[in-house]
């Protein structure tokens, strides 16, 4: 007897074949798909035919058609059709390179080993790059390979400056300095046919064998040794002169000392005889004025005695005058006598013989007398 639900059941079902898998998505979608697939096979075919691409700052592209390169292309958009077009680009940036070398041999036969780094540059010129593409196109574009040859040049450079050398100039002071220039020199001398530049290249590390270090250290141990004793007596010998200007210096100070009193001595006596010189000169202008004041002196006496006689003179002169004039007496004694009467004084006429009587008061009259 079957089972009427698993008959139902069975109808209902969806089919499990691909075929019916496949007829439940959509028609559109299929179709888009297949379209795309065959956009991209076809643009993959057609890939030889044309290009369109984006140049970066620090890229120049080589455009190539039919295998022949017909230009540079700077950097911006880049895009061409023809056949069996291409556009390779080639990074212009810098590769670094850093080359170690621990057995270069000096031309004294000294064992020194070198670090070696530089920047590497591709050619952005397009005369550079078409003349050289064609054989250093795989340096061009690789930088792996980039870094092989410019190592393998590097090598050659490095054994080329250390091998024509001396120890002493290759690794001791500014001979680094001169190593550096001539790696420099040699591998840009290399690295040029193949359209490169080469620049910062430095040497950053030296390195020597334990026995050559061993040597150097001995060798500076007893450079030291020398300089120290070189001091020591440079010491010595300056301590000694040290010590030399010291006395000298003393002595010049007692000769100072000694200078400056006898200088100072000098001073006080031509003092003294400057005081002396002004004390005499006093003396001296004192004399001079008591002479002076002695013939003055001498000279007033004698105008005075002058004086004197032409007083005596005019007195003796007046006597003989009033002598011989008797007249002339009574004149002046008239003059005198009249010179002599105040307009107060009062007088009193009496008759020849009388003697006038003088009245004072109540006190009567007063008797008057004649003196002989």
């Amino acid at each position: 007897m079957r089972n009427p639900n698993a008959s139902r059941g069975g109808s209902d079902s969806p089919p499990n074949t691909p075929r019916g898998l496949l007829s439940l998505i959509p028609r559109w979608l299929i179709a888009a798909v297949i379209v795309i697939l065959v956009v991209a096979f076809l643009a993959s075919l057609s890939k030889s035919f044309w290009y369109f691409d984006v140049i970066q700052n620090d890229q120049v592209g080589v455009a190539i058609e039919a295998g022949e390169i017909t230009g540079v292309a700077q950097p911006g958009i880049a895009y061409d059709f023809g056949l069996f077009v291409d556009l390779v680009k080639i990074t212009t940036s810098a590769v670094a390179i850093t080359v170690d070398d621990p057995e270069l041999i000096t031309v004294d036969k000294q064992r020194v080993g070198l670090e070696v780094t530089a920047d590497v540059f591709r050619p952005r010129e397009a005369d550079i790059v078409i003349a050289n593409y064609s054989r250093y196109h795989n340096i061009y574009i690789n930088d792996q390979a980039l870094q092989q040859r410019m190592t393998a040049f590097t090598l050659q450079a490095m054994k080329v400056c250390v091998g024509d050398k001396k120890f002493d100039e290759a690794v001791i002071g500014s001979g680094r300095d001169t190593l550096r220039t001539c790696i420099d020199d040699e591998l840009s001398g290399l690295a040029e046919p193949l359209g490169l530049e080469v620049r910062n290249v430095a040497v950053p590390q030296i390195t020597i064998s334990p026995e050559v270090q061993a040597a150097l250290d001995a060798i500076v141990q007893s450079r030291l040794a020398t300089e120290k004793a070189k001091q020591d007596v440079e010491k010595a010998k300056q301590e000694a002169l040290a010590q030399q200007a010291v006395e000298e210096g003393r002595i010049r100070v007692e000769q100072s000392k000694l200078q400056e009193e006898a200088r100072q001595q000098a001073i006080l006596q031509q003092l003294k005889k400057d005081q002396l010189t002004a004390e005499l000169a006093v003396i001296e202008q004192e004399t001079v004025n008591e002479q002076k004041q002695l013939i003055l002196t001498q000279a007033q006496e004698a105008v005075a005695a002058e004086q004197a006689q032409v007083d005596v003179a005019k007195e003796l002169a007046l006597a003989q005058i009033y002598t011989n004039y008797p007249q002339y007496v009574a004149l002046q004694i008239a003059l005198a006598n009249a010179n002599a009467i105040k307009d107060t004084d009062k007088f009193i006429y009496t008759p020849s013989g009388v003697f006038p009587q003088l009245i004072f008061g109540n006190s009567g009259a007063v008797p008057t007398y004649q003196i002989k």
